[in-house]
């Protein structure tokens, strides 16, 4: 398997970077619905600005993926909610050589790309590379970090030396985890608790550490994740993540997450990966998880309150 051919669904801020990076090498393809995206990287290039300077790429735009022929990898960065679409959509770039990969925010995602790919096929892990779009086409790299990814299944193939290679040519720092799961979850705990619990009481960080009601809500939260972790056979220090979601809390006193931005703003969230993908790991180890399952159940209430 070679990486020549790379469609990246989605060209929001992560997306953008990943995009901008590996057209230093390979042949890219950032496909979006936002045709004003689209037109600018096409007609102007994409400009990520990373430390006070702008460097413009020209990965190539589109709308559609109609006509693009098969990719050699596939990298989903639309909002968890939109994958199933998005990977339907854009099936016909995917054949049995097709490598599909997510470094969405969450966790069990890779029950959905089943549906698109086998699991011998399916790559996941998480991203400490972060940015904000700050128009059409402009990106704001704000901070760089590791690429960690892994699969679930044996790596027949080698197919993860390989995305490393074929990323860590283009400046990524990519690192291959035995068990991918272990890390994703790690990260999973701080949007289950500070996410989620922002998100209904519709308050910044800091709020989370200073109210005694709120710090309870979080650290039940964090029990019943935890406890579902454990069952999965990951294993995890409860009381060394809470010390860590409380300064997380205490050091962005005004910090919004993406539940609460989402939520205050009349969108749609992506709790049912965050939140959600705890309740439904729960019922595959035939856990209970009330306070997940009633923190899931409000969030869709109050996406939906003001539009009934």
């Amino acid at each position: 398997m070679y990486i020549v051919k790379i469609a990246i669904i989605g060209a929001g801020a992560m997306g953008s970077i990943y995009g901008a990076y590996l057209s230093k090498r390979h042949e890219v393809f950032l496909i979006d619905k936002n045709e004003i995206i689209v037109d600018h990287i096409n007609q102007r290039g994409l400009t990520l600005q990373e430390e006070g300077k702008d460097t413009v790429y020209h990965p190539q735009a589109f709308i559609t993926s109609q006509g693009l022929g098969k990719m050699d990898l596939v990298i989903l960065f639309v909002k968890a909610l939109y994958s199933k679409a998005a990977l339907t959509e854009n099936r016909e770039i995917m054949d049995e050589n097709t490598c599909l990969m997510t470094l969405q925010n969450g966790s069990g995602h890779e029950d959905i790309l089943q549906e698109a790919a086998p699991l011998k096929r399916i790559v996941i892990g998480t991203t400490e590379d972060n940015g904000c779009v700050l128009s059409p086409g402009n990106v704001r790299h704000g901070g760089t970090g590791r690429t960690n990814i892994g699969m679930l299944t044996t790596d027949g193939q080698e197919i993860l030396l390989k995305l490393k290679e074929a990323f860590d040519s283009c400046g990524f720092d990519t690192r291959i985890h035995d068990n991918i799961q272990q890390l994703i979850w790690d990260k999973l705990f701080t949007n289950i608790s500070l996410s989620a619990v922002t998100g209904i009481l519709q308050v910044p960080m800091g709020f989370i550490a200073a109210d005694h009601y709120a710090w309870e809500m979080t650290r039940q939260l964090l029990h019943e994740a935890v406890g579902v972790a454990q069952q999965m056979g990951l294993f995890f220090n409860e009381q060394e993540i809470l010390k860590r979601i409380r300064k997380t809390s205490e050091d962005n006193p005004q910090g919004e997450t993406s539940i609460y931005s989402d939520l205050k703003n009349g969108r749609l969230t992506e709790v049912d990966t965050i939140s959600g993908s705890v309740v439904r790991a729960a019922a595959k180890q035939k856990l209970a998880v009330p306070a997940h399952q009633f923190l899931v159940n409000m969030v869709h209430a109050m996406e939906v309150r003001n539009k009934k």
